[in-house]
């Protein structure tokens, strides 16, 4: 199992370059925050656009379908479970009642309700003594209340079939957890992938150039993001590594049992660390043999930072996707 192609979380794709990557990292920033902040307060169809929306860039970017199928077909996969789970089950909302009796009905004696006798009835209960059943108006009258159509076609329970019940409290919670796990993972993984993280952390170091007059170490933060993108790989890398070197070993793990499997699992998971303890020691070493002490001192640009066309179009669009947002999409 190769984890760098079946599971591409948080990797750059360097190959095929495609619109996205041309895009500036400043302005692919401020459509994942939008996609990110756009759901609160939004209805189920604002929240189903944007994960169509992520789809359809996902599509028109080109991406080579090895990289997001198996990633996308797992994402969908839980976020439909979730779905189907959520709108089955119960929509939790308290059955509001009004007592019969008031707060301090202690306080006041108590008294013995006696029944009154079959007899004594009101004046206006029988009149002329018809006697006490039903006629067959009052019968044909009920069966019409019964049949009378509803002023509206509003129906809080949408599917009633035992032992599924969907309402729609249920649908709309189903919804809103789905698609908002759908776009916080997919968006952040798409704008990771067609991204590279020296234009991220670039990015980031220019937008937070004001924090320098209140003595943000804002290079220094820079810096830490940089090479805490780059280690990603080199994690996969040894997890990847470490989990081939168990397989072909080829252990019996039903004879092992419970105890010995989770002592094998603890060793795999300290070699684990020293490895990834030594990666980063090496990785100090050679940035100290090269000299670069201090991030203040040895500044490397990783990219002009000039705006494009295609930036300024993908702004115009961002403007646009605020104001449809701040005028429709809103929750009822």
């Amino acid at each position: 199992m190769d984890l760098l192609r079946s599971l591409p979380l948080g990797l750059y794709l360097e190959k095929p370059i495609t619109w996205l990557h041309r895009l500036d990292a400043r302005v692919k920033l401020a459509w994942l925050m939008s996609f990110l902040l756009t759901p609160v307060l939004a209805h189920e169809v604002w929240r189903l656009g944007l994960v169509v929306l992520l789809i359809l860039l996902t599509l028109a970017a080109r991406i080579p379908l090895r990289v997001w199928r198996q990633q996308m077909g797992w994402l969908l996969f839980i976020c439909s479970t979730i779905l189907i789970v959520g709108s089955v089950t119960p929509d939790g909302l308290p059955n509001t009642h009004q007592p019969r009796l008031p707060k301090d009905e202690l306080n006041f004696p108590q008294q013995e309700i006696t029944p009154p006798p079959e007899d004594s009835r009101n004046p206006w209960y029988n009149p002329f003594g018809w006697g006490t059943g039903e006629t067959e108006n009052d019968t044909s009258a009920a069966e019409d209340t019964e049949e009378l159509p509803q002023p509206t076609d509003y129906r809080y329970i949408l599917l009633d079939q035992p032992p599924l019940r969907v309402t729609r409290q249920s649908l709309s919670l189903a919804i809103r957890v789905s698609t908002l796990l759908f776009t916080l993972i997919y968006s952040t993984n798409l704008y990771l992938l067609t991204t590279a993280p020296e234009a991220i952390t670039d990015g980031l170091e220019d937008l937070m150039q004001p924090l320098r007059r209140f003595g943000v170490p804002v290079t220094e933060i820079a810096l830490t993001l940089t090479l805490s993108l780059r280690f990603l790989p080199l994690v996969l890398e040894e997890i990847q590594n470490l989990g081939r070197s168990v397989q072909t070993r080829a252990i019996n793990w039903k004879k092992l049992g419970f105890r010995g499997t989770a002592k094998i699992w603890l060793i795999v998971a300290e070699r684990l660390l020293q490895n990834l303890l030594l990666r980063a020691e090496q990785i100090s070493a050679a940035m100290e043999v090269r000299g670069f002490t201090s991030p203040n001192r040895h500044r490397v640009i990783w990219h002009d930072g000039q705006l494009k066309w295609v930036d300024t179009v993908a702004i115009a669009l961002l403007i646009g996707f605020w104001v449809v947002r701040s005028l429709w999409g809103w929750e009822a």
